[in-house]
């Protein structure tokens, strides 16, 4: 079966080099944004340049940086924002704009569905967005690294059963896109983060909590 035409544009954006996503179906020209957090005119601009209308943002989760343009997008189109249930309190705008998500929920941007993966650690509410075969990780999981859990809220228990219990799970061939541009290229495969990628490599908690210097 032919894979879904699928519209994905990785741009990279603001002081902490963090990537916001846009994603969208080519048959209806219906986009996402996937953590508004910089730069929300070029956003607009790029959305309206490829021919594209933003009917959704998802959020991986809370952190400043990924949701710091949420008012200003909200301010030029009128958008759901989608967020894990656990921190849906947490945006920085009205209730009324925000859609609580469960893992295993799936948005529909035209026809392309994105499936909602709940991977705490980084936050309790920490989601991943798995959109045809392609896997927005957020802060979860970095290329050859993952996402901090020495911050408040971080779970490194959890973050540890995220990155080997579910990730690490999904198929060899899926793409992985991050939340930031900290490595020396902009996506990997989740077979190659487990090849590669330390910390998808550690065969126990204890070790891990070791590795990022959690108590046991």
């Amino acid at each position: 079966m032919p894979e879904q035409p699928l519209y994905l544009k990785q741009l990279e954006l603001g002081p902490m080099q963090n990537f916001v996503y846009l994603v969208g179906d080519p048959a209806t020209r219906e986009a996402a944004i996937v953590d508004p957090g910089w730069d929300i005119p070029r956003v607009l601009q790029t959305v309206e340049a490829d021919g594209y209308r933003l009917t959704h943002a998802i959020i991986t989760h809370s952190h400043f940086d990924h949701v710091l343009g949420l008012k200003e997008l909200l301010n030029a189109v009128d958008v759901p924002v989608s967020i894990h249930k656990t921190e849906a309190g947490a945006l920085p705008v009205a209730p009324t704009s925000v859609r609580p998500v469960a893992h295993g929920e799936v948005i529909h941007v035209g026809a392309v569905p994105i499936t909602m993966i709940h991977t705490p650690g980084h936050t309790p509410g920490s989601q991943c967005l798995l959109v045809n075969q392609r896997l927005i990780t957020g802060d979860t999981l970095f290329i050859r690294a993952c996402g901090r859990c020495d911050l408040p809220g971080g779970d490194p228990r959890a973050l540890y059963e995220s990155l080997t219990g579910t990730l690490k799970k999904l198929d060899d061939q899926t793409v992985v896109y991050p939340g930031h541009n900290y490595a020396e290229v902009p996506t990997s495969t989740i077979a190659e983060e487990k090849r590669a990628n330390p910390f998808l490599n550690i065969p126990t908690l204890e070790q891990f909590l070791s590795l990022v210097g959690a108590r046991a």
